[in-house]
């Protein structure tokens, strides 16, 4: 008994420590492709001083990166106490969270009717090409159309907001990926694997939750991944199309207007933009590990 919990013990030390060996290693690429990143923008700029380049390569639409970093400390507003970091981490902590509810919405309504088209053939026939459809339409038409219909609804004391149609439209972008993703997953179990499940005399509620389910989550994670990433696009755009203020997307308007005089504020923002971006792929990342942690680990060569 005592050798079977040594050997578990040991077996669960080594696939933390692999795991966090992994993660270091990942942290040193991801450092690494940064400063790659800053190296190339600089080379560009450089080369645009004694070449001739197919772009801009002037101070006005390519700062150096030290100013940037320094347009950072200035104030967000001439006078003010707040600087432009600070105001760009407060926009950036509002668009994700309604990147987060967007997602989590979306995530919801497309897993739900992923089980609902592979629970009923007909509705799979009858669905899939609405859900498909749905992605075609250009978000900058659909979101005055939302912000004008929803500033009519009223439910009980809510009173709908351009709040609510910015998460809106980011749980539209965010349910299509799970949707067809969860789908495929849910019809991935074997033909014997469900002979199996019907020799128990198990109900399709339970071949879902002991079978299907396990079964997808190769197939859900990465459309989850997608997914958030959809939802934080959609998010910035909606909140440039509906003028909802406190959000990146509209920090980025009205830094875009500053462009003249202050070039490097509107690098800073769209830094706010990718670090939101980033912040959404770890959490989706750390979701993926604890999905997968009990399914068998491929051997690196």
């Amino acid at each position: 008994m005592s050798s079977t919990v040594t050997a578990d013990g040991r077996a669960r030390s080594s696939g933390l420590g692999r795991r966090l060996r992994n993660g270091g290693i990942s942290l040193l690429w991801a450092l690494a492709g940064i400063g790659i990143a800053v190296l190339m923008w600089e080379l560009v700029k450089w080369l645009g001083t004694i070449i001739s380049m197919p772009f801009n390569t002037s101070d006005m639409t390519m700062p150096h990166v030290w100013t940037m970093l320094a347009a950072m400390g200035e104030p967000e507003v001439r006078g003010s106490d707040s600087t432009v970091l600070d105001a760009v981490i407060s926009a950036t902590l509002r668009s994700l969270l309604l990147a987060g509810g967007g997602f989590i919405i979306g995530a919801g309504v497309g897993l739900l009717l992923a089980v609902i088209m592979q629970r009923f053939l007909f509705m799979e026939r009858g669905l899939l090409p609405f859900v498909i459809a749905s992605q075609t339409v250009p978000l900058i038409a659909l979101a005055p159309l939302i912000v004008g219909i929803g500033n009519r609804i009223t439910i009980g004391p809510i009173q709908w907001n351009t709040t609510y149609s910015v998460m809106f439209i980011a749980a539209y972008l965010a349910f299509f990926p799970v949707s067809v993703g969860a789908l495929r997953g849910l019809q991935a179990p074997t033909p014997t694997a469900l002979e199996l499940m019907r020799s128990f005399a198990a109900s399709p509620g339970q071949t879902l939750r002991k079978l299907r389910f396990p079964s997808s989550v190769p197939y859900l994670v990465p459309a989850l991944k997608v997914s958030a990433a959809a939802a934080v696009v959609g998010t910035v755009v909606a909140e440039i199309s509906t003028g909802v203020r406190g959000g990146i997307g509209r920090l980025l308007i009205e830094y875009a207007r500053q462009i003249t005089s202050q070039p490097a504020k509107v690098y800073v923002a769209v830094f706010g933009a990718l670090a939101m971006g980033l912040i959404v792929a770890a959490l989706v990342a750390a979701l993926d590990v604890y999905l997968t942690r009990n399914l068998p680990k491929e051997n690196s060569a």
